[in-house]
């Protein structure tokens, strides 16, 4: 039994909690991408941090990806989402609020810098483990496509608005003063995510004291035995490993190899940034057109199909135009991909069991990412830049050759969503 995609076209998706969930998301978004020019605008301007500093300053901010998205994934399917989305909201804005306070005070110091990172971290996975395995509680099953497309589509206004206001600021005010509007964002999103009143499952009472390492081994078993969801992680994985090796030189193979000025640099990101919000719009309405397997299977074939222009650009503004509406194209098919398999997961996944999924999905994925920045660096001292961005353009075949060897080629349709045991609304920090 399958759900039509285009069944969905005429139900109404953007209830109220919706409205506020989404809002809650771009609120924290767009602050945290002031944040990210912020703090290493501090660190280096400020603190006259060294290289090796700054590169410490970007791993802690990523470490906890590894290292925590497993045990928030276990606590998001054990306990009531929304208090922990608040709490983690709350507790990042606590600790970003330290930076302005220290700098003020003539106290600030690169270790402060880390020990924030590192709780922006820890704070952004407990966030986003809670919140995406919540969306299925607000919309329907049939209606999760749109709500992920509506979802990332603002979410990439955001993120791109956030960037430049970020920007903005620190010119403005200086870099400890934005800040505060980080601060902020994280506030107006806990005030959202508070006003959510649409009740949550809560999980079947446990017989015994349960440990949250036997919870993550029984997440990891299910995602394990589970073949659609596996195979659409592997590929996940996979494709951020290859893409990890290159993003490590891809900047600069651009600005040193192909002699881009960061003003072409800038437009070049901008054109790919609205390639990936058409797609975040366009992704319900494509899948509904050519079905869900085509759309994901599409977007992983288009990502080693992109390279294959940077790997032959030269010198020159043609070749800019092209690699700009490669990135576009690229960015576009695979954010459609990206709204399409997270419906899909969400979807075949069953209700106890979707924090801890997402949990894994996060875990292998950010986990390729150190693994590959490490192998480039390696492979930079044989192969050279280009050589290294071929096998990392290579490795993304992979993960299109598993996709088509799965059950996802053959998916048309979404597909009926487990059978939801009936289960009393979720109190308040119920475990």
């Amino acid at each position: 039994m399958t759900t039509s995609t285009k069944t969905a076209k005429a139900a109404k998706v953007a209830t109220p909690d919706l409205r506020r969930l989404v809002a809650s998301e771009c609120a924290s978004l767009s602050g945290s991408a002031v944040s990210t020019v912020a703090l290493p605008t501090l660190a280096v301007l400020e603190l006259h941090a060294s290289t090796t500093q700054i590169a410490a300053l970007a791993f802690l901010g990523q470490l906890p990806n590894a290292v925590v998205a497993l045990p928030a994934g276990a606590l998001s399917d054990r306990y009531a989402k929304r208090p922990q989305m608040i709490a983690a909201d709350l507790t990042a804005a606590a600790g970003l609020a330290t930076v302005p306070a220290a700098a003020f005070a003539g106290v600030l110091s690169i270790g402060h810098l880390y020990a924030v990172a590192v709780i922006l971290g820890i704070t952004k996975i407990v966030h986003d483990a809670a919140a995406i395995s919540y969306l299925p509680v607000l919309v329907e099953p049939h209606l999760l496509q749109r709500a992920n497309s509506r979802l990332g589509a603002a979410s990439s206004v955001a993120d791109s608005a956030g960037s430049n206001a970020g920007a903005a600021l620190v010119g403005a005010i200086g870099a400890a003063r934005s800040v505060l509007a980080d601060v902020l964002s994280y506030l107006v999103s806990a005030l959202l995510v508070w006003r959510i009143r649409t009740p949550e499952p809560v999980a079947a009472p446990s017989t015994g004291r349960r440990s949250l390492a036997r919870d993550i081994g029984e997440g990891l078993r299910y995602v394990a035995g589970q073949h659609t969801i596996r195979t659409v992680i592997a590929a996940l994985s996979t494709l951020s490993f290859g893409l990890a090796i290159m993003n490590t030189y891809w900047a600069y193979y651009l600005l040193a190899g192909l002699h881009v000025s960061p003003t072409a640099f800038g437009l070049i990101m901008g054109v790919g940034g609205v390639g990936s919000l058409a797609g975040a719009l366009l992704a319900p309405r494509i899948a509904s057109r050519i079905g869900i397997g085509p759309t994901i299977i599409i977007g992983f074939a288009f990502s080693p199909l992109a390279q294959i222009p940077l790997l032959l650009a030269g010198p020159g503004l043609r070749w800019q135009i092209a690699l700009a509406g490669t990135l576009a194209v690229q960015l576009f098919w695979a954010t459609a991909s990206g709204t399409s398999q997270r419906s899909l997961r969400q979807i075949l996944c069953e209700p106890r069991f979707q924090g801890r999924m997402q949990a894994a999905s996060t875990t292998v994925t950010a986990g390729a990412r150190p693994l590959a920045a490490a192998a480039a660096g390696a492979l930079v001292h044989f192969l050279g830049v280009r050589g290294t961005l071929t096998v990392g353009a290579v490795l993304q075949v992979v993960p299109m050759a598993l996709l088509l060897f799965s059950p996802v080629r053959a998916l048309r349709d979404m597909p009926a969503p487990p059978t939801r045991a009936a289960v009393p609304p979720a109190r308040e920090g119920a475990s």
